[in-house]
């Protein structure tokens, strides 16, 4: 009898070490995430130690861009002022998921942010593809160069013409291609090339979700477009699909002026993506 007893116990024991053990294994990495105070009439600079790939901004009450001529640096400012709090998510190239609870602050306590490399608990997974720049480089020539197009999507605006002239895919990066022309004697300085996925109706008391799409390389880059000329740029993006109910916005702003024009891209035309040799 005892030694059914004993049997009995070493038996629980074992069970209840298994379930234990699996509850343990069970628990989430929590990634505790920074606050930041920003305000509306001064920029927040945020720099990381690595390339920024992607910014998901919680509310459209947050304005975020990357600063111009560097991969690590995101600007960030208030659209108004006294907004609710939200939140802000910064994923860099060395695979660090950086979150923010943003909220909004008349007197920012910090200014200028530089953020450490993040501890291994942040991490997420990037392909390789990500990495190799002469690769990335490569496919977007092919892509600028390429006769190969898709359902070319303008809009136009005081004798500027935006188009987007196709999607290409060489690995896992997404090149689309964009023609900027310019029909007047005025020339077109180019104060933001950007591109969002947006809800396509946005319902009554719910929170606006918008998801910007940060290019790791542009080919033929330029920062004004001369009048009577135009430009082709490729924008490489890291590899995504539109999910439903919502479009890719593809926003060109102009410095200094109204010229501001956008395109709005379906997944179906985004999945005929033509393959880069």
């Amino acid at each position: 009898m005892k030694t059914k007893i004993s049997i009995l116990i070493m038996a629980l024991s074992l069970f209840v070490g298994i379930i234990s053990a699996s509850a343990q294994q069970a628990q989430p990495q929590i990634i505790t995430p920074y606050q930041l105070g920003i305000t509306y009439s001064k920029t927040t600079n945020i720099v990381f130690p690595q390339p920024i790939i992607s910014v998901d901004r919680g509310s459209r009450d947050v304005l975020a861009q990357k600063a111009k001529g560097v991969e690590n640096i995101l600007q960030v400012k208030a659209a108004r002022d006294s907004f609710p709090e939200t939140n802000l998510t910064v994923v860099t190239a060395d695979g660090k998921l950086n979150s923010f609870i943003v909220n909004y602050s008349r007197q920012p306590a910090q200014l200028n942010l530089f953020l450490a490399s993040a501890t291994s608990g942040n991490d997420i997974s990037l392909s390789p593809e990500h990495y190799n720049a002469a690769e990335i480089q490569k496919y977007a020539k092919a892509a600028r160069y390429s006769k190969d197009k898709g359902k070319v999507i303008r809009d136009s605006k005081a004798g500027i013409e935006f188009s987007v002239e196709g999607f290409f895919i060489g690995g896992d990066i997404i090149y689309c291609r964009v023609n900027i022309e310019n029909r007047t004697n005025i020339g077109y300085d180019i104060d933001q090339l950007r591109f969002f996925i947006r809800d396509q109706q946005k319902a009554k008391r719910t929170a606006t979700q918008e998801i910007e799409i940060t290019p790791v390389h542009i080919e033929n880059n330029s920062a004004t477009i001369k009048a009577q000329s135009q430009r082709t740029l490729v924008f490489a993006l890291p590899k995504f699909t539109i999910p439903d109910k919502k479009y890719l916005a593809v926003q060109l702003v102009e410095k200094n002026g109204g010229r501001q024009l956008e395109v709005h891209v379906k997944n179906r035309q985004l999945i005929k993506a033509r393959l880069l040799p």
